[in-house]
C-alpha cells in the first residue's frame, strides 16, 4: 500500500511515460472491470469526475439510478509490468459512488468498507493471508483454454516433472514489481496445479492484492501460451483448487485478540467466540466463499477440501484449523473457500460472522481432534457433526434465511445474489449431461 498523493501520481505519471491509466472496479460476481482513460483524462479521474452506466452490469441490470462514478483510490496506483516500456498502462482500484456523492451500496468494496469501520468502533482489526491454488493448461491451436496438461508433478515437485515451474516464476517477478511480498509458491497436488502465497494484510489491502493477483496470474499464464483458471474443480478425477484464508485479529493496541498461551488450544476467550459466530453462519457464509455451481464439485471426500464441519488445534484437515504456535503467527484457518469468491464480499461475511460471535459469546461445538473425513458416519452422527452445504441451491438457501449476513451485504446487494444464483442453479439442473447420456440412453 502506498501513500501517494495527487502530485505524486502526477509525477510518476510523466517520470515513467504513463499514457493510460485503467480505472479499477469489481462487480457483485468478483469480476475485474475497468474504464481505461488517456493520461490526458487523468486530472478528470482523480477529480472523481469519471462516470459509468452500472445497468449493464450482470446482476445490476434492474438499478434505477444507472450512472456512478469512479473514485480511484491513491494508494492503489500501480504501473503493469508486463506493459510496453514507452507508453506504459497503469491502473488504480476504484469506489463505487452515485450521483450525490453517496458511496453505491452494491459496491463490494464498499460492504468490505463498511464491515471494517464496524470492526474497528468495536476495538479490532482483522489481517487476512490466503493461500490461492490455481491450475495451468495448454491452450488449442485457437487460444482458446482446454483442460489439457503434459505434465504429471505431484505436490512439491521440482522441473522437469513441474512443466509450469518457469511460468510460475516470471508470475512472481512481477507480482513482486507490483509491490508483492511473497511468502512461498510451489507445484501442488494435482497435475498443472499450482499455489503463490503473498503475505497478510488489513483485509482491504488483501482483497485488492487477490484481485490483483488473479490479473497477474492470467496474463504471465497467456504469455507462456498457457491458460491459468482459478475453477475449483475442472476435472473431476483430481484434487481441486481451494484458496485457505488465514485470519487473525488484532485489537487496536495491537494484541492479537485470538491468543491465550495457557489455553489448551492457545485461544482467548474472544478466540472462542470468534469461532462461535463463524460456525454460526458457515453454511451462509460458504454460499459467499463458494459462489459457483462448481465450487461445490470439490466439497468430495477423500480429496482434502472439508466437507464437514468441525474445528481442531491438533489436525490439519478440519474446516477450522487453530494455529497458535506463537502470539505474533496465531491465526485460524478457513479451508472451504476458493478463489471464485468475491474477495471483498468473502472477508466482509467472515469478519462480521465472528464479531457476532464475540459480541454476544456464541460458544463454538466442541473441538473434534479426529479426521472427520474417516469417520463412519454412525460417529459422526454421536458427535453431532454437520455438513458444508453441498450444493450452490443448499448454499443459497441458508443465506437467504440469516438475517445477520444478509445485513452485511445489505438487503438489495443481498437479493440480486441470492436471485442469480436461483437462476444460474435452475439452468444447471436443466442441463443434460454426457454422464446421463452414457448411462441411461441405450440401456432405458
Amino acid at each position: 500500500m502506498h501513500n501517494y498523493t495527487r502530485d505524486d501520481i502526477f509525477h510518476i505519471v510523466e517520470e515513467e511515460d504513463v499514457a493510460f491509466i485503467r480505472l479499477q472496479f469489481t462487480d457483485i460476481f468478483g469480476t475485474m472491470k475497468n474504464m481505461a482513460v488517456t493520461v490526458g483524462q487523468l486530472e478528470k479521474a482523480l477529480d472523481n469526475r469519471c462516470m459509468f452506466d452500472v445497468s449493464s452490469l450482470e446482476g445490476v441490470a434492474d438499478e434505477e439510478e444507472s450512472d456512478m462514478y469512479l473514485y480511484p483510490d491513491l494508494s492503489t496506483f500501480e504501473i503493469f509490468p508486463w506493459r510496453p516500456q514507452q507508453g506504459k498502462v497503469a491502473r488504480l482500484i476504484c469506489d463505487v459512488y452515485k450521483k450525490d456523492g453517496t458511496p453505491y451500496e452494491g459496491d463490494p468494496r464498499y460492504v468490505l468498507r463498511k464491515a471494517v469501520a464496524e470492526a474497528k468502533e468495536m476495538g479490532y482489526t482483522m489481517n487476512v493471508g490466503p493461500e490461492c491454488e490455481f491450475f495451468l493448461f495448454h491452450t488449442d491451436d485457437d487460444g482458446r483454454p482446454t483442460t489439457v496438461t503434459h505434465e504429471q508433478g505431484g505436490y512439491f515437485d521440482v522441473g522437469p516433472l513441474d512443466l509450469g515451474e518457469n511460468a510460475r516464476r516470471d508470475m512472481i517477478l512481477t507480482l513482486e514489481d507490483m509491490g508483492f511480498e511473497i511468502i512461498s509458491s510451489h507445484h501442488e497436488i494435482a497435475p498443472a496445479q499450482h499455489e503463490i502465497d503473498f503475505h497478510y494484510d488489513e483485509a482491504m489491502i488483501t482483497a485488492d492484492n487477490l484481485m490483483t493477483f488473479k490479473m497477474v496470474v492470467k496474463t504471465i499464464a497467456k504469455r507462456h501460451g498457457l491458460h491459468a483458471t482459478f475453477m475449483p474443480k475442472p476435472k473431476s478425477e483430481t484434487y481441486g483448487s481451494g484458496m485457505h484464508i488465514n485470519l487473525s485479529l488484532y485489537k487496536n493496541d495491537g494484541t492479537n485478540a485470538l491468543y491465550n498461551a495457557e489455553d489448551e488450544n492457545g485461544l482467548s476467550q474472544e478466540g472462542y467466540y470468534f469461532i462461535g459466530g463463524l460456525m454460526k453462519h458457515m453454511k451462509a457464509i460458504t454460499c459467499i466463499t463458494n459462489p459457483t455451481i462448481n465450487s461445490y464439485k470439490r466439497f468430495v471426500p477423500g480429496y482434502e477440501a472439508p466437507v464437514y464441519m468441525g474445528w481442531s488445534a491438533k489436525t490439519r484437515g478440519p474446516l477450522i484449523r487453530v494455529s497458535m504456535e506463537k502470539e505474533d503467527n496465531s491465526r485460524l484457518e478457513l479451508r472451504s473457500p476458493d478463489a471464485t469468491a468475491n474477495p471483498y464480499l468473502a472477508l466482509a461475511v467472515l469478519l462480521k460472522a465472528g464479531l457476532d460471535g464475540v459480541k454476544n459469546q456464541i460458544m463454538p461445538p466442541k473441538n473434534i481432534d479426529e479426521n472427520i473425513q474417516k469417520m463412519t458416519q454412525e460417529r459422526r452422527d454421536e458427535l453431532q457433526v454437520e455438513e458444508l452445504p453441498r450444493t450452490l441451491g443448499a448454499a443459497t438457501a441458508e443465506l437467504e434465511k440469516d438475517e445477520l449476513l444478509i445485513s452485511v451485504l445489505g438487503k438489495e446487494l443481498a437479493e440480486k445474489i441470492i436471485k442469480a444464483n436461483k437462476k444460474e442453479y435452475k439452468e444447471y439442473c436443466m442441463q443434460v449431461t454426457d454422464w446421463e447420456i452414457n448411462h441411461y440412453l441405450y440401456r432405458l
